[in-house]
C-alpha cells in the first residue's frame, strides 16, 4: 500500500474526531436523558410566558394555544406583535377572548429598538408582563402541559441565572424541511447537551428560556440585546459572565414546527444556522472543521480512488454517523420522524459543509425579508448602513 498523503491524513483526522465526537455526544444525551427530573416546589411562583409573534406559521393556534393550557397554578401568557395589520393578530385575540385578558394579553407596539426583530417584539410585550419570573418561548415552540413547572423549578437556587429546555424540529414534509430537522435534531441539539454536560461551551437557547426579571435588568434589559444576531447567546454570556450566574438544561424536549416553502429559503436558513454559531463562537466554528467525519471520509474515499481501504473508512464512518444519529434522536430526543429521514443525513452532512464554507466567507443575512451586514462582533446593521467592526 502506498503512503498516505498529507491530504489523506487531514481527512482521516477528521473521519477520527469526528466518530469520537458523535459517540461523545451520545455519551452526553445518555446522561442528561437520565438525569432526575427537578424536584417540585412547595409553593409555585406566577410566572408570565413571552410569545413574540410575527405573520402566520404553520399549526399557529395548537402552539399558542399549548402555552395558554400549562399545569400551572398561576401563570399569564402574553402574545406580542410589532405590525398591526400582522395577519396573526386574529388568531392572538382569539386565544385572548377564549381565556380572558388575566391569562392571555395581546399587545401590538412598533418600537424598534435595534435590528432584531425578536427583541424588538419583545421590548414592546415585556413592560406589560405582570411577574418577575419570566419564559420566553417562540411562536413556533409547542409546550406540554407540564413544561412550565419543568423550567421554573431550578430557578428557586438563586445561583442559576437561566433555564432552557431542548428542543427538537417537528412536522417536516417537504425533503429539504427534513434535511433542516436533521441539521438541529442530529446535530445542533446534540453539540447543546454536549456543552452542557461537558461545560466545553456556553449555550442559552432562546426558543425555550426561563430568568428573571432582575437578571435581565442587571444585564442591561432586553433592548441591549436588539442589534445581536444571536441574542441569546449574548443574553447567556452576560448573565454567566458578566454576573457570575449559571446555565441549566433540563428536560422535556419542546417541538418547534419547522415551515420552509422552497429549497432556496431553506438553503438561506442553513447559512443563517451557520452564522449564528460563527458569531457567537468563531472559533469553535473553525474548530467544526475536524469533526466532519462524513465529508472527510467522502473526500479520502475519492482520493484513494474508491480502493478497499477508501471504501472501508466510508462505510465505518456512516455506520457510526447513523447509529450514533439514530439513538440520539430516536431515544435521546423522541424524536420518530429524524429517525424515518435519517437515510438524509450523510446528504445533510455534505450540504452542511457548503454551507459552512459559505457562512464563513459571507457577511449578510436576512431577517423577515430585509438585508443585514453581520459586524465582527456578531451585531446586526442594516444593509446601506455605516457598519463599522
Amino acid at each position: 500500500m502506498k503512503p498516505l498523503t498529507l491530504l489523506e491524513w487531514l481527512c482521516l483526522i477528521a473521519v477520527l474526531s469526528g466518530a469520537v465526537f458523535n459517540l461523545l455526544c451520545l455519551w452526553a444525551v445518555a446522561r442528561f436523558r437520565l438525569r432526575p427530573a427537578p424536584k417540585p416546589l412547595n409553593v409555585w411562583p406566577p410566572v408570565s410566558i413571552l410569545k413574540p409573534v410575527y405573520g402566520l406559521e404553520k399549526s399557529q393556534r395548537e402552539n399558542l394555544l399549548s402555552a395558554c393550557l400549562q399545569d400551572y397554578p398561576e401563570f399569564e401568557v402574553i402574545f406580542s406583535l410589532q405590525r398591526r395589520n400582522d395577519p396573526a393578530l386574529s388568531v392572538l385575540t382569539e386565544l385572548e377572548r377564549e381565556f380572558g385578558p388575566d391569562r392571555v394579553k395581546v399587545i401590538v407596539d412598533e418600537q424598534r429598538p435595534g435590528a432584531n426583530g425578536k427583541i424588538n417584539n419583545l421590548a414592546g410585550g415585556l413592560p406589560h408582563a405582570r411577574y418577575d419570573l419570566l419564559v420566553i418561548s417562540d411562536s413556533d415552540v409547542r409546550l406540554e402541559p407540564g413544561y412550565l413547572k419543568q423550567i421554573v423549578a431550578p430557578l428557586c437556587d438563586p445561583r442559576i441565572g437561566f433555564v432552557c429546555t431542548p428542543y427538537k424540529v417537528a412536522q417536516a414534509r417537504r425533503w429539504f424541511e427534513k434535511l433542516e430537522l436533521l441539521s438541529l435534531n442530529a446535530d445542533f441539539m446534540p453539540s447543546v447537551v454536549f456543552a452542557n454536560e461537558t461545560g466545553a461551551s456556553l449555550f442559552c437557547l432562546g426558543a425555550s428560556i426561563a430568568l428573571r426579571r432582575t437578571t435581565l435588568d442587571e444585564i442591561g434589559g432586553i433592548a441591549s440585546l436588539a442589534d445581536y444576531l444571536v441574542e441569546d447567546y449574548e443574553l447567556g454570556r452576560r448573565i454567566v459572565e458578566d454576573r457570575g450566574l449559571r446555565g441549566l438544561l433540563v428536560m422535556p424536549v419542546v417541538d418547534t414546527m419547522v415551515d420552509l416553502h422552497t429549497p432556496a429559503q431553506w438553503w438561506k436558513h442553513q447559512v443563517y444556522w451557520d452564522q449564528n454559531t460563527r458569531s457567537a463562537r468563531p472559533l469553535a466554528f473553525f474548530c467544526t472543521l475536524v469533526i466532519r467525519s462524513v465529508p472527510g471520509a467522502l473526500l479520502f474515499a475519492v482520493l484513494q480512488g474508491f480502493a478497499p481501504l477508501g471504501l472501508t473508512v466510508l462505510a465505518a464512518t456512516l455506520a457510526i454517523r447513523l447509529l450514533t444519529a439514530g439513538v440520539v434522536m430516536g431515544w435521546g430526543l423522541g424524536d420518530r420522524e429524524g429517525v424515518r429521514a435519517l437515510h438524509l443525513l450523510p446528504l445533510r452532512d455534505l450540504v452542511g459543509m457548503l454551507s459552512w464554507l459559505f457562512a464563513f466567507t459571507w457577511r449578510r443575512t436576512t431577517w423577515r425579508g430585509s438585508e443585514f451586514m453581520l459586524t465582527r462582533d456578531g451585531r446586526l446593521v442594516a444593509k446601506g448602513s455605516a457598519s463599522g467592526d
